[in-house]
């Protein structure tokens, strides 16, 4: 849905009814999904500023769309979450990393997720 989000160029709202349409015969996400994609949707310019502070010399338009959308999902997560230990955030992420980025992507995603996880104290 982020990958909608940002080609389509409509609203959070409207990227979910279409996805609900699209894939109505299949597997639809959960209320958590819905309501992940939404708060990263409403959040997605501070938590593009946070991800381009703590990425040396890369811009959001020059990662990878599968990269950036990682890092927003990583990014909300610890900074909104709580309750999520960082380290398993950063986990998750290089994983999907692993699953649908380039060979460089598991990398460049730990790198980001940590130093940000560091600038909001949740690692030591």
């Amino acid at each position: 849905m982020l990958f909608q989000l940002e080609a389509a160029g409509i609203g959070a709202r409207e990227v979910v009814d279409s996805y609900k349409d699209y894939f109505g015969e299949g597997p639809l996400p959960d209320e958590f999904a819905i309501d992940f994609f939404i708060a990263v949707a409403k959040s997605i310019e501070k938590i593009d500023e946070i991800v381009v502070s703590v990425s040396d010399n890369w811009r959001m338009e020059r990662m990878s769309r599968v990269d950036r959308n990682i890092l927003r999902m990583g990014t909300h997560e610890l900074t909104a979450d709580e309750e999520t230990p960082p380290l398993v955030v950063i986990n998750e992420a290089v994983e999907l990393a692993k699953r649908f980025g380039t060979l460089e992507s598991p990398a460049f995603v730990n790198g980001i997720l940590d130093r940000i996880a560091r600038d909001a104290k949740r690692l030591d």
